[in-house]
């Protein structure tokens, strides 16, 4: 059934969420859950993880696996999507991650990085991304809309840590973000982006000291560090009816540490 505008409700959707069966992508599965939908869970080496939450949600979760990096894998995983829900896909949220670690003492600096660690965020941030909308227009033209969101990082305003190769493929998928809004819009899609700072906690936030925690919650307007599930909570805004008018955005969800 339709919302507002001719957008689909969340208790109606069919949602993917990449990277969706542990840590932030863990959060924003079991927030569209929550609010009703029916949500494939994307994963590439988190198969007991992602097999858990379909197990706890017969009929509204499905665990496939898929590279999001390989185009021919996503076709497969929007394929088995639709299997499964008998239903297009109506939100995407590119959430994939390529294997990092947020701890900025073991990260190199700028005299030592080589220019494969950004080749390797880029694939999976950008070409990750690019994949998943692309294979996702299909259904979004049969729904009549379709909703992106994708999950960025407040680390292009606020560069304290030396995550270079992570931090330059995020502000390259602000760009697709905001180049992709305006080429879409007129077939009734939206894509936004949802960027944080460090999450308290997530797997990929596990390495960070404690006294990093508190410096940043120290310096926020909250004095608090963003949890996944807040994090999420802006995610479900954009997927929802009530974000119809809106798009090629970025909001920060970070207590207010930036304000942009």
């Amino acid at each position: 059934m339709d919302g507002a505008d001719g957008v689909t409700p969340l208790r109606d959707q069919v949602v993917l969420v990449t990277g969706g069966a542990r840590g932030l992508g863990r959060s924003l599965t079991e927030a569209f859950l929550r609010e009703g939908a029916r949500v494939v869970v994307d994963h590439l080496t988190s198969a007991d993880a992602a097999q858990a939450i379909a197990e706890r949600h017969p009929g509204r979760a499905v665990a496939v696996r898929a590279d999001v990096r390989d185009r021919d894998q996503v076709d497969a995983l929007f394929a088995a999507a639709r299997r499964e829900f008998g239903a297009p896909v109506a939100t995407v949220v590119n959430n994939a991650l390529s294997g990092f670690s947020f701890d900025g003492d073991a990260r190199a600096k700028a005299d030592e990085i080589g220019y494969e660690a950004f080749s390797a965020q880029f694939a999976g941030t950008v070409q990750g991304a690019v994949n998943v909308v692309q294979a996702a227009l299909g259904g979004f033209a049969e729904l009549g809309s379709g909703r992106v969101v994708n999950v960025g990082t407040n680390l292009f305003q606020h560069p304290v840590v030396p995550y270079h190769d992570y931090t330059a493929a995020k502000a390259a998928l602000l760009s697709v973000t905001r180049t992709f809004a305006a080429d879409l819009g007129p077939r009734g899609i939206t894509v936004n982006m949802v960027s944080g700072g460090l999450l308290r906690t997530t797997d990929a936030s596990s390495a960070t000291p404690e006294a990093v925690f508190d410096l940043i919650a120290g310096s926020t307007p909250l004095r608090s560090v963003t949890t996944p599930e807040q994090f999420a909570d802006a995610v479900l805004f954009f997927a929802s009816p009530w974000a119809r008018a809106v798009t090629g955005q970025n909001l920060v969800v970070d207590g207010g540490l930036v304000m942009d």
